[in-house]
């Protein structure tokens, strides 16, 4: 039988910040921010916030306990080992049903550990908004 992977918690601000800096994924009810540690440690950090827009003590309470629950369920699964999460409550995660809560978060996670390769510039210039306006006839005014 493996090991599971071990989980621990972020707690202080700095860890936060340092999270935000990495990339997020929104998906319905939740905000999930990623950073790759790059510490060489395999443990999964998490840490979960909600903002007073979401609503008063209890309601942020309430968000962040649910939070906890999915992503307790969903980041030994779907989290890649040495980063750091931070699930951020949005206004309907209290509300939310739970299969399409789970859901939000287990698209943002997996999202959040397929990369993706770098846009190419050249790809920028030659847009398919750039062609069709090329191709109206000379006499037409926009």
């Amino acid at each position: 039988m493996t090991d599971p992977m071990k989980i621990d918690r972020l707690t202080r601000r700095p860890q936060f910040l340092a999270a935000a800096k990495g990339v997020s994924q929104a998906r319905g009810a939740v905000v999930v921010q990623q950073l790759d540690r790059q510490d060489g440690q395999t443990a999964i950090r998490l840490g979960f916030t909600a903002t007073r827009k979401v609503g008063g003590a209890v309601v942020r309470n309430r968000c962040k306990r649910r939070l906890r629950e999915a992503a307790r369920l969903l980041a030994p699964l779907h989290g890649r080992p040495g980063c750091d999460y931070v699930f951020i409550a949005r206004m309907g995660t209290a509300d939310r049903d739970w299969d399409r809560l789970l859901d939000d978060v287990k698209s943002a996670l997996t999202r959040l550990a397929t990369p993706r390769a770098a846009p190419d510039v050249g790809d920028a210039a030659k847009s398919p908004a750039r062609a069709s306006d090329d191709s109206r006839p000379s006499g037409q005014d926009r």
